[in-house]
């Protein structure tokens, strides 16, 4: 049985100029359900105040709680900052602190949202409002005195969580991304890998593997929070690397692989995924939870 995380509010509606983001997590939810008795939900709470002012600046914080976000914030966020994405906003970062916690009992667990590894301090940015992995990282740092690693594997770096726990000691920030893709000005992760663009599935699988296997065993972390982002595919609207299905499906096999030979829980998170058939984004993120899943299921 697999741990997922959900909350209603995950699904966020009214969002015109960004439907395939915020409206894939109902579709996320109901290919998930059709797992039946396979699927375990838990619900998150919202992330307390305390911890989302910890990662971000109090006025912003109250800006998006408050749904009253400055017209340039939402510009740069890419949506407006309604009443449900506030109160999404909310929950997510609860959610994916929550898969962690979990994790660390089960070895495995999924939120179906999260990893919106673009927002910084004062101001969203790429379609996320709060750092969902920062915060999760943070908490899980500060509260439960564990070294963390945030793996993203989005196709864009993950220049807010980079940016955002490069105070912290415990927090080691791995991003394998397209280098010429947004962000243009890059953060600097404790490790980033650049790609080139259409690298294809068996350079992308050697790469992620010769780098993230030694920076393992360096950082030893005692959980993984994992941007389990679906844009590196080839037919994806904002992706660039040239991957197929089967490459994906591959990657989430791999990362899977090597958290389980050293005894590391991972919590993934959705992250990016881009394009107009919203079921069939819905189909590859669902695939790469099952995938995690299962292995983690298969290593007992």
């Amino acid at each position: 049985m697999i741990a997922v995380v959900h909350h209603p509010a995950y699904v966020a509606s009214g969002q015109a100029n960004n439907p395939s983001q915020l409206s894939k997590n109902a579709a996320i939810r109901n290919r998930l359900e059709a797992e039946g008795a396979g699927v375990a939900w838990h619900v998150p709470d919202a992330m307390p105040l305390y911890w989302l002012e910890t990662v971000h600046d109090a006025d912003y914080v109250a800006e998006v709680l408050g749904a009253c976000v400055p017209r340039e914030k939402e510009r740069r966020i890419g949506f407006a900052v309604t009443e449900s994405v506030a109160a999404r906003a909310a929950v997510v970062p609860g959610g994916t602190w929550l898969a962690g916690k979990i994790a660390l009992k089960t070895g495995f667990a999924a939120n179906t949202a999260g990893g919106s590894h673009h927002a910084l301090a004062a101001t969203g940015a790429g379609y996320c409002v709060f750092n969902d992995l920062a915060i999760a990282a943070v908490r899980l740092a500060e509260e439960d005195g564990l070294r963390v690693l945030v793996v993203d594997c989005d196709v864009h770096q993950g220049d807010g969580t980079a940016a955002l726990t490069a105070g912290y000691p415990q927090i080691a920030t791995y991003s394998i991304h397209a280098e010429k893709n947004f962000p243009v000005r890059k953060a600097r992760s404790t490790l980033d890998v650049g790609l080139p663009d259409a690298t294809g599935d068996a350079a992308y699988l050697a790469t992620l593997e010769s780098t993230l296997v030694p920076m393992l065993d360096e950082v030893r972390p005692q959980i993984i929070l994992y941007q389990a982002g679906i844009d590196p595919l080839a037919n994806d609207r904002l992706g660039r690397l040239a991957l197929t299905d089967e490459g994906l499906v591959a990657r989430e096999n791999l990362v899977a692989r090597i958290a389980i030979d050293r005894g590391i829980p991972l919590a993934s998170t959705v992250g990016g995924g881009y394009g107009a058939d919203v079921v069939a984004l819905a189909e590859r993120h669902v695939r790469a939870i099952l995938t995690l899943g299962a292995a983690f299921a298969a290593a007992g």
